[in-house]
């Protein structure tokens, strides 16, 4: 059995070494701090699945709503992925930074999705009673 403090220790973790990987990626190559604004995709990529379990029926198996959200979040995850790369081309940043960011995405979104693989399903215990 896992504990609510082994959870919250391991998104700790993973949050310090995805920011650290970005950090790395701006301060290593020129102090450029562009490559930070994935950030603020970091933040919106798991709200539109949030607001889409809130208000869907869980009675059909396909659904407007989710359907919706993963589109909107499949756009989202896709600019971050595309950001770095058009501020590379553009030599706004280097290749080696955009490097970096990409392993950044990867390790945060690999959690969010393993997030709501594991606290999405309809058990007992799960996060969407909250």
């Amino acid at each position: 059995m896992r504990f609510a403090s082994e959870e919250t220790d391991n998104e700790i973790l993973i949050n310090y070494v995805t920011k650290t990987l970005n950090l790395i990626g701006c301060l290593a190559f020129l102090s450029v701090y562009w490559p930070m604004f994935v950030l603020i995709f970091y933040i919106l990529s798991p709200i539109p699945n949030f607001i889409a379990r809130r208000h869907a029926d869980d009675t059909e198996s396909s659904n407007a709503c989710r359907e919706l959200a993963y589109f909107l979040t499949t756009g989202i995850v896709v600019s971050a992925y595309g950001l770095p790369v058009v501020l590379a081309r553009k030599s706004v940043i280097q290749w080696g930074a955009c490097g970096l960011v990409m392993a950044g995405n990867c390790v945060i979104f690999l959690t969010i999705l393993g997030f709501f693989l594991i606290f999405g399903g309809g058990d007992d215990f799960s996060w969407e009673q909250w």
